[in-house]
């Protein structure tokens, strides 16, 4: 009987061995992704790459998991190296420019390669104005996929090491290699910002020259665009959010009546975000910095963000020791009313009550946006910058 045991032991031991190396086989690899380090980068000198110049070699990640270097395009008759990135308004106007530009001469042997030479530890709020990115890595994978691009859009910007070779001054800026990987162009797509106006003429009027073998008729052009953000202009960015700390933080009373004139939005010509918030609510004190970001980014636009507290009218003092922790600088008010369902019917009688709540008002009343919960603001500033008071580009 004990052999019996032993024997039936053994057995299920080992099925349960094989059952656990057929499951272990079936789990699928982590791939190992890149993960953004950004650091700042002494300052130096950077003159633009030498007209003749061989290319210098890079080694990057892009937003597709893989990672690039020269040789990845040794077949192309000509390599199209793009300095752009997705906060700048004018890379943005040139966006569909050189998706098309890509798309017309892809099979003409011509490899077009985008790297955002940013380092994110420079970029102010102050100069997101006309986005709903950043230049993080991870956001450039966002803009990949919003804006469907048909080229390897790479990453430079965690020591700059690639730009500095290559010394892009603006967004966007391309530089233009032959088939000996010499730089035969360096300069603008083309001379007009507005989306619609041209179709990157400079561009494709060096890529014709050089696939016909000979040397474009302008080889250099100057390039217009937001500046690069090299890691080592940081004092800027110190500064203003020292400045923005500084500010003066109040709240004051308000009651139906003055809630029914900042729902008519009447006086301020802007687009006006109003935020339902309370101490006493999580998810409202976890997300309020966010707000204070919108306020930064569009507040120099026709954008102003208010927001509105939920808490007690006795409460005042705590909701006030809250807004000035989070450095809320924009207009504040507290409800003067403890009976909460009149502030229900005084903000949205479709509104439910339930904490926080958020609007989009256009001057005149129109509300263009509504959100009960917590607000995913990737999606809160794709609707600010594409509403046609503010816009992505100049």
């Amino acid at each position: 009987m004990k052999k019996n045991y032993c024997y039936w032991l053994v057995c299920l031991s080992l099925l349960f061995a094989c059952n656990q190396a057929e499951q272990t086989t079936k789990i699928p690899t982590a791939k190992a992704t890149f993960v953004a380090n950004p650091q700042p980068v002494p300052e130096q000198a950077v003159p633009p790459l030498a007209i003749g110049a061989k290319a210098p070699d890079f080694r990057l990640p892009a937003t597709d998991g893989k990672y690039y270097s020269l040789a990845d395009f040794k077949e192309a008759k000509a390599l199209a190296i793009v300095f752009t990135c997705n906060h700048c308004p004018t890379a943005q106007a040139y966006e569909e420019r050189l998706i098309k530009v890509v798309a017309d001469y892809k099979n003409k042997g011509v490899a077009v390669v985008g790297i955002s030479p940013n380092s994110p530890l420079g970029l102010l709020y102050e100069e997101l104005g006309y986005t709903d990115l950043n230049d993080d890595f991870s956001e450039m994978i966002i803009r990949v996929k919003d804006k469907g691009y048909n080229f390897p859009y790479l990453y430079d910007g965690d020591d700059q090491a690639v730009s500095l070779k290559y010394g892009p001054v603006a967004t966007p800026h391309v530089f233009l290699f032959d088939a000996n990987r010499q730089l035969a162009y360096r300069g603008r797509l083309d001379k007009v910002e507005k989306p619609g106006t041209a179709n990157a003429e400079d561009f494709r009027a060096a890529l014709d020259a050089v696939l016909a073998g000979n040397a474009p008729a302008e080889p250099t052009t100057k390039t217009f665009g937001c500046s690069t953000k090299w890691g080592w202009k940081l004092k800027m960015k110190e500064k203003a959010d020292k400045e923005w700390k500084e500010k003066e933080v109040t709240i004051a009373s308000i009651n139906e009546a003055g809630i029914g004139q900042l729902l008519k939005n009447e006086d301020s010509g802007k687009l006006r975000l109003i935020n339902i918030w309370a101490t006493w609510c999580g998810p409202c004190v976890i997300e309020y910095p966010e707000f204070i970001v919108l306020q930064r980014m569009f507040g120099a636009r026709d954008f102003e963000f208010i927001s509105i507290s939920a808490d007690n009218p006795k409460q005042e003092a705590k909701a006030l020791k809250f807004l000035q922790e989070k450095n809320s600088a924009v207009p504040n008010y507290i409800f003067s009313n403890t009976d909460k369902y009149a502030l229900i019917e005084a903000i949205d009688p479709d509104w439910n009550g339930a904490l926080p709540y958020t609007m989009l008002i256009e001057p005149n009343g129109n509300i263009v946006w509504k959100h009960q919960g917590e607000v995913d603001f990737y999606e809160l500033k794709k609707v600010i910058v594409e509403h046609e008071m503010i816009g992505r580009y100049f």
